[in-house]
């Protein structure tokens, strides 16, 4: 199918109304795709929901907008790649629709998190799992009244020896200890499902760190005074205790689990811990991903507490685009290298005419040069306002969806 000129301009929609991603078809024009979502339009419970919300992450591009490309650009049955996994949008939510998925990720937490996420559960047994390294946590934790931010709990001082200097840096005492403490339960313990209670102990870190609530995404130094929290807008206290999130973690991942299993179709969801750029990929259909922005973020460092309390293998080295390296003209032309390394290996198993989806902040202009480089044919450019954010990241950018096809 070859598109018409008219369904290749950008910003000029048929119905300035955003699409509705559950009414779109392989039929639907892409001049009907106006994606500026308003909060109205798409509140924060829609674009967070199930396991889209089951750990922080920064950078990952919202369900509804992989759900309107794959309905547009894939059928039941067809298998998607996302060689840039991250959170595993484009895999949930293929999955949701019955479609086969494939993610790769050079970041060993990215991975865990999309195994946790589209994992298949027994139900009940999970929620005896969770529950019992909870109680387990709680039985080896107990210590009377909460302790100040640099008491040692008494009765644990010899519980485990922390060989991190990161950790000891990063929480309170007793904080460091009931999350050691359920890293050991979970480690140690018969449990099926050891990668969800670690994401659990993962995002219950996220929290416990010594960091103002309102610098969570990018924090600074280590808080152990009182400060004025511009999140709550009040004097606050840093964390002194994690038991607090890994209780509430555990029953609001209970809930999110259960909320997909109740949409989740049989297809297949496959994630590998390997670099896209030389993996050995199998044959797709075509390509839905959300590549790094050029110096930006770096993946690992923002889940640093992951690596240290999970003890991950580290492959920051291998990040694409990564913020420590800038925006120079060097580091902007080693990123167009990489991406089209990636997506070439991509193209080389997908059938003639297969479809290449890009979500991208290409405030460089790099993307018209990797396409011209790759030799596949651009269809269409979608312009898209990206004016709500969760947290208190508020800044408004745009991004562009860059349609591709292989020739």
């Amino acid at each position: 199918m070859r598109l018409t000129n008219e369904e290749q301009r950008v910003g000029i929609y048929v119905d300035n109304q955003p699409i509705r991603p559950e009414g779109v078809t392989p039929d639907t024009p892409l001049n009907a795709l106006n994606l500026n979502w308003t909060e109205r339009d798409l509140p924060e419970r829609l674009r967070t929901r199930h396991v889209h919300r089951l750990h922080p992450y920064l950078g990952k591009f919202i369900p509804q907008l992989a759900e309107v490309f794959l309905r547009k650009f894939f059928r039941v049955g067809q298998t998607v790649l996302d060689p840039f996994v991250g959170s595993g949008t484009t895999l949930v939510q293929a999955n949701e629709l019955g479609i086969h998925s494939i993610g790769y990720d050079i970041s060993a937490f990215n991975v865990l998190l999309c195994h946790a996420k589209t994992a298949r559960y027994d139900l009940t047994k999970l929620k005896h799992e969770v529950y019992d390294a909870l109680e387990r946590t709680r039985i080896a934790t107990q210590h009377g009244e909460q302790l100040s931010l640099l008491e040692e709990p008494p009765a644990l001082q010899n519980y485990s020896v922390v060989d991190s200097d990161y950790l000891r840096e990063w929480y309170a005492p007793c904080a460091l200890q009931e999350l050691l403490a359920y890293r050991e339960v979970v480690e140690t313990g018969d449990y099926e499902y050891k990668n969800l209670l670690r994401v659990i102990l993962s995002r219950s870190a996220r929290s416990a760190r010594l960091t103002p609530h309102y610098e969570l995404d990018f924090p600074k130094a280590p808080q152990r005074e009182p400060y004025y929290c511009y999140k709550h807008r009040r004097v606050c206290e840093p964390t002194t205790e994690a038991f607090k999130f890994l209780e509430r973690y555990s029953i609001d991942t209970l809930r999110r689990i259960r909320e997909f299993a109740r949409v989740r179709t049989d297809a297949r969801v496959e994630v590998y811990h390997a670099d896209s750029r030389t993996a050995a990929l199998p044959p797709v259909d075509g390509v839905l991903t959300s590549p790094p922005y050029v110096g930006l973020i770096d993946y690992h460092a923002q889940h640093a507490y992951a690596y240290h309390l999970l003890q991950l293998q580290d492959l920051s080295n291998l990040e694409i685009g990564a913020a420590r390296n800038g925006a120079s003209e060097r580091a902007k032309q080693e990123y167009v290298d990489d991406i089209v390394r990636v997506f070439r290996n991509a193209l080389s198993v997908m059938p003639s005419g297969g479809w290449l989806i890009v979500v991208a902040n290409d405030k460089h202009r790099l993307y018209p040069q990797i396409a011209t480089t790759l030799g596949v044919e651009p269809h269409a450019e979608i312009v898209r306002h990206v004016n709500r954010r969760t947290g208190r990241r508020s800044t408004e950018f745009f991004e562009t969806v860059f349609v591709w096809r292989k020739p």
